[in-house]
């Protein structure tokens, strides 16, 4: 940085480093380039300055033709959904509703520059809730969109989903399609169409919070895992569940709680859907099912 720096300048520094996604670090810096100074230390700065952007355009460039996220700055739960959409849908309000996120609100056009992640209580579950940038412009994070386990299309007319699908190449995620209504629209000809295209849709209002609880149910339903409670003997059982791949067994319980706890458990009980009756003794190869409880004995 040169001694006579301007004042916006050095603004324009501190920006740069609060930014945590390349391109906004690359908005940044074309800023910086564009404020320095004209003496001969600022004509140097310039020249490093454009040499970090060219390394960071370089670095977007790979990490678009690769599929990952450019932010770095979110860690991946057992449940992730995220919203994705065409700008001003209404994906930082339903992000807004649904969680305990406080997204910038705003009519204006691309206003979410980064993934914007809450959380969300669902039948006591803790999920990750993530709106993406709008898909058409320059921040959007196809990366996210690829990683997660649930997505949420947000639309506010059919022509939309076309356009959108062109950007899911590369997901295995479910699908849900909510039609936010912003204006008078025959919701009875709406599910028909899309009742027609065999899509998995919700029709919501954000405004009005209409068919909100539809929308949770659809959310619980697109994830292909089980909730598993444990308890400890003589105790009620445990408030939040542990999420697991159907099919899995007592031991991958017991290794989630801790590496090497199997090796401890003496005796198993389990209460639930794949129990023959309440309190059954099983041994570590159990396969259990959605909202078991296991209890484990340790020696």
């Amino acid at each position: 940085m040169p001694i006579n720096a301007h004042p916006e300048f050095l603004a324009a520094e501190k920006e740069y480093i609060k930014v945590q996604t390349l391109e906004e670090k690359i908005e940044k810096l074309k800023k910086m380039i564009s404020l320095a100074p004209s003496h001969k230390g600022g004509e140097n700065l310039k020249k490093q300055l454009t040499t970090r952007r060219k390394k960071l355009e370089q670095q977007l460039i790979k990490s678009k033709k690769s599929g990952k996220s450019t932010f770095k700055g979110i860690k991946k739960e057992d449940m992730q959904i995220v919203i994705i959409g065409k700008t001003n849908t209404g994906k930082s309000s339903l992000l807004n509703t649904l969680t305990n996120a406080y997204p910038k609100i705003s009519e204006i056009n691309f206003t979410t520059k980064q993934p914007i992640i809450g959380m969300m209580n669902l039948e006591t579950i803790n999920m990750q809730l993530i709106e993406n940038p709008a898909i058409e412009s320059s921040y959007y994070d196809k990366g996210l969109t690829n990683s997660a386990d649930t997505l949420l299309i947000l639309i506010t007319n059919l022509n939309q989903i076309k356009e959108i699908e062109k950007y899911l190449d590369k997901t295995t995620a479910r699908r849900i399609i909510v039609f936010n209504i912003k204006e008078y629209i025959d919701t009875r000809k709406l599910k028909a169409t899309l009742k027609s295209k065999k899509y998995n849709f919700v029709i919501i209002n954000i405004q009005t919070k209409e068919n909100f609880e539809e929308l949770k149910s659809r959310i619980i339903q697109s994830f292909n895992k089980i909730r598993v409670y444990t308890k400890e003997p003589g105790k009620e059982k445990s408030k939040k569940p542990i999420i697991l791949k159907p099919n899995l067994t007592v031991k991958d319980v017991a290794e989630k709680i801790l590496h090497g706890f199997s090796k401890q458990v003496s005796e198993t009980k389990i209460w639930g859907p794949s129990s023959k009756f309440p309190g059954q003794k099983v041994g570590l190869k159990h396969k259990l099912k959605d909202l078991d409880v296991v209890e484990f004995k340790t020696r």
